[in-house]
């Protein structure tokens, strides 16, 4: 009994460890999103990103946690990194190289992945922190104010030098979440971008409602239906469709094997929250394009893109449901895992083997793949409508929504995982103090 206690003591003082290292990394980022790069005018970029609500540059500051806004070390944020590594997802389908190495090479060949993504981050951080050095000296204050004090070649490179050092920054600390913290370090880093943003967005409906541009009603009926979003959330992220697998018997030796009854879990919304952020991404860059340009058939065009019209509604969901099925067909192979059944023996009952499996997974997943994208589009549509049409800040927004659930979702599992670990460790333990009594 007493070992017992002593590992359950054990596993509870490793999980408060790997909590607190997570919380600690976590304030690190967050000091370095408030450290400005060298030769910007604070004041003139303040007002120049008042202006720019609504646009391209709200998604990304959303994600870097204030970092863009500020034009912080850390302005960049984990967007390099993802974008790496959504380019190297996507070459493992064109390229059988790239394919055999995540597949065939085991760790040695995931290590390889990981350092060409890392590579790519730093040539995908150099190229953003040019065309951003680039943008600011052209940008001015609402007054009339540069934002840059003394644009040239050197603020150039210092700009990006410092962009590339503060992204290579933020990917390790996620990797160092990831290995000595819990959950996923990348995820939980755009999580806290996006948490420490929500005080100002309740501060900004406050402020709508006592000027008289939100009703108190109308206030609590966002709250209510803002929540009864998330529970929606909730439920569908944990919605799965389980098809049934079956092991045929086969004796090695003297010994049994197989014979058992398993299922294969796929999930409802299989692409996760990459949809939105490609399609969102994709449909504000117009809109942001027109603050820049001066040419009046440039801002209409980028009026016909307003996330306030129909014509962007449209276009978002139909975005939306192309990623949807372009993602999930990236990250899961029907085929591959009718070859791996296979080869272990088993089967889909009613299913031959080999290619009907693989038209019956095939099928399976269009369907699911219809239903998440149905589901993406409300969840992200709605708080766009109240958006536009009541002045409900961007934090309130489905993009954000999905991402906060999500990553709180995976967190809890993570955290529920390390104690059941450290009470099967404690079992473990006593069983083995009996055997030897």
């Amino acid at each position: 009994m007493a070992v017992g206690s002593a590992n359950n003591m054990a596993g509870q003082a490793s999980l408060s460890k790997r909590i607190g290292w997570t919380l600690l990394i976590l304030c690190c980022y967050r000091i370095g999103v408030h450290v400005p790069i060298p030769g910007v005018d604070a004041s003139a970029l303040a007002s120049f990103f008042q202006s720019m609500s609504g646009t391209l540059f709200s998604l990304f500051d959303m994600f870097s946690g204030g970092g863009l806004s500020n034009v912080s070390v850390f302005a960049l944020g984990v967007m390099p990194y993802i974008s790496a590594s959504i380019i190297i997802q996507l070459l493992q389908v064109v390229s059988p190289d790239i394919k055999r190495m995540a597949k065939e090479e085991g760790q040695a060949g995931r290590r390889k992945i990981t350092q060409y993504t890392r590579y790519l981050t730093v040539l995908i951080t150099l190229v953003q922190g040019l065309g951003i050095a680039v943008g600011l000296e052209n940008m001015t204050s609402p007054g009339g104010a540069p934002v840059v004090l003394a644009p040239g070649w050197h603020f150039r490179l210092v700009t990006m030098a410092t962009f590339t050092a503060g992204s290579v920054l933020v990917m390790w600390l996620g990797e160092q979440i990831t290995e000595r913290g819990i959950g996923n370090g990348i995820s939980l880093i755009i999580f806290c971008g996006i948490v420490v943003g929500i005080p100002r967005g309740i501060i900004q409906s406050v402020a709508l409602i006592q000027a008289g541009d939100m009703s108190i009603f109308m206030a609590v009926v966002i709250v209510v239906l803002m929540a009864a979003v998330t529970v929606a959330i909730v439920f569908v992220e944990r919605s799965q469709r389980r098809i049934p697998i079956s092991y045929a018997k086969r004796q090695v030796g003297r010994k049994m094997y197989g014979g058992q009854n398993s299922h294969l879990p796929l999930r409802l919304n299989t692409a996760g929250v990459i949809p939105p952020i490609f399609a969102s991404s994709l449909l504000l860059f117009p809109a942001t394009i027109g603050q820049f340009s001066t040419n009046h058939y440039v801002k209409q065009a980028a009026d016909f893109f307003s996330p306030h019209g129909v014509a962007y509604n449209v276009l978002y969901v139909a975005l939306m449901f192309f990623f949807c099925y372009f993602y999930t067909a990236i990250i899961f192979d029907p085929k591959d895992m009718a070859e791996n059944l296979k080869k272990n023996g088993g089967f889909i009952p009613g299913i031959r083997p080999g290619e009907k499996t693989q038209e019956y997974v095939d099928t399976v997943l269009s369907r699911l793949t219809l239903s998440g994208a149905t589901y993406i589009s409300v969840v992200c549509l709605l708080p766009m409508l109240l958006i536009s049409n009541f002045n409900v800040p961007f934090y309130f927004g489905g993009t954000s929504l999905l991402i906060l659930v999500g990553v709180a979702m995976d967190f809890m599992n993570q955290v529920e995982s390390h104690m059941i670990s450290s009470q099967y460790q404690g079992l473990m333990a006593k069983a083995r103090k009996s055997g030897r009594l």
